[in-house]
């Protein structure tokens, strides 16, 4: 039974399975074929097909993202499910082909651009407060809620201005191919080849012929117009070029990148919001301290880049809620060369899975691990980093981090300085993961005035 003092959490196996009911287990939910001993070990291994190690000792995955990181590039499995979306994206691309397409995208993401683009942020918050206060007593499913604030954000600051964008189809598109192509084939856990045809992503092609169309053309279309006065994410990366070689990213290359920022940058913030609006409606002492944090800083005004510093204890719950819910909550990589972890023998072709997951919820690691806590992150210096990876780490680290807390941050207080969270008894959500940490069934919650 559920524990009803803790947060919905994930039932992990407690007893080895075989290979097609890890398959199923799998296409329902990823994390569902963690073994609970992954909660109390520093790795975990094992055979499904091919061979597996589960890592949560943070001196190991220090070694996998860091240290070692040219040994550990992406799994097969992680590339078969997204290269069809993204083609060969700074989140797919290995090498040489990722190290020129990170600098050349690095400056989009500097500080200054980030709180150049908050007035973005600001608006969909705005957004999102007018929409629950319009939805009266009745519940609202917020973490739909989320979805349409975080996509107003990224599709504003990706083709701001773009009025031939059809952002519709584009959202569309994404559902889609993550609903066809999300789910893991039983190809990819025997490990065949890429080109034997998976049903899953024959099924999507269609939306994603759809999706890279309207992209390219929206990029040609910029290219051709030149950029705005107050350039938009789109602009810098068209402006954006590898320092050591001046080369720019041609069409289909920006139109891949832009994909997987739009792609990875509403999802990804969205289920950060979501799950941190659940966690204070679970916790209504945690709430009330936020609102006034809140309300301190903004009174009624909607929250802006420049007030982000002054809402500590708002990001504290973003962090918490990251840590219960990482959006990516497995990361898998392939071995390339021998190697030993945690004093265990690591073959060439091995699949090195970092169970995020797991991690977060790492008895060894973290006290009342599946507790929502926010104060464990008032000293961040007193978490070890590789304990703690919503965003990954070492020099893949996700782009995009800094954006994304920051607009969660502004749409979070903005929120709970107007609203009071209650939840909506019967309708907890679960959490499900296909390619990223969802809340099935949603985050249903009641909203009065605060």
């Amino acid at each position: 039974m559920p524990d009803p003092d803790l947060p919905v959490h994930v039932p992990l196996v407690r007893e080895p399975w075989g290979i097609l009911r890890s398959l199923n287990a799998a296409r329902s939910n990823v994390l569902s074929i963690i073994p609970a001993i992954a909660t109390k070990q520093p790795m975990v291994s094992g055979k499904t097909g091919k061979r597996w190690h589960m890592v949560m000792d943070p001196a190991a995955i220090r070694r996998i993202l860091l240290e070692r990181l040219d040994d550990y590039p992406k799994s097969d499995v992680t590339k078969n499910l997204l290269r069809p979306a993204i083609g060969e994206s700074l989140f797919v691309a290995e090498g040489a082909h990722w190290r020129w397409q990170r600098r050349a995208a690095a400056p989009a993401f500097s500080h200054r651009n980030v709180m150049n683009l908050s007035p973005v942020m600001t608006r969909a918050a705005e957004g999102a407060s007018d929409r629950v206060a319009q939805a009266g007593p009745r519940a609202v499913d917020m973490a739909a809620e989320m979805v349409r604030a975080t996509f107003d954000v990224i599709s504003d600051v990706t083709f701001s201005g773009e009025e031939g964008f059809d952002r519709d189809a584009v959202h569309r598109a994404i559902d889609a191919y993550i609903a066809d192509a999300g789910k893991i084939s039983l190809f990819d856990m025997l490990g065949l080849p890429d080109w034997i045809p998976r049903p899953g992503r024959m099924m999507s092609g269609a939306a994603l012929r759809e999706m890279k169309s309207v992209a390219d053309a929206a990029i040609d279309a910029r290219r051709d117009a030149g950029g705005a006065e107050m350039p938009d994410l789109l602009d810098l990366l068209l402006s954006g070029e590898d320092p050591e070689t001046g080369r720019r990213m041609d069409t289909g290359e920006l139109r891949d990148n832009l994909l997987t920022f739009i792609v990875a940058g509403h999802e990804t913030t969205a289920l950060a919001l979501g799950w941190s609006l659940y966690l204070c409606a679970f916790d209504q002492d945690v709430q009330e301290r936020a609102r006034a944090e809140a309300q301190g800083v903004l009174g009624q005004r909607a929250a802006t880049g420049e007030d982000v510093a002054d809402l500590p204890f708002i990001r504290q719950i973003v962090d918490e809620a990251l840590r219960l819910y990482p959006p990516a909550g497995i990361i898998s990589r392939t071995a390339q060369t021998p190697d030993t972890l945690c004093g265990r023998e690591v073959r060439r072709g091995d699949t090195v899975m970092i169970p995020i997951y797991a991690l977060h919820r790492n008895h060894l690691l973290w006290d009342e691990p599946d507790a929502f806590r926010p104060d464990r992150f008032a000293d961040r210096k007193a978490i070890d980093r590789y304990a703690y990876l919503p965003f990954g780490d070492g020099p893949r680290v996700c782009i995009g981090a800094s954006f994304a807390l920051q607009e969660a941050v502004i749409i979070l207080a903005t929120l709970l300085a107007r609203h009071r969270f209650s939840p909506v008894e019967g309708r907890a959500p679960s959490p499900v993961m296909i390619l990223t940490l969802r809340p099935e069934g949603g985050v249903w919650l009641q909203a009065e005035p605060a």
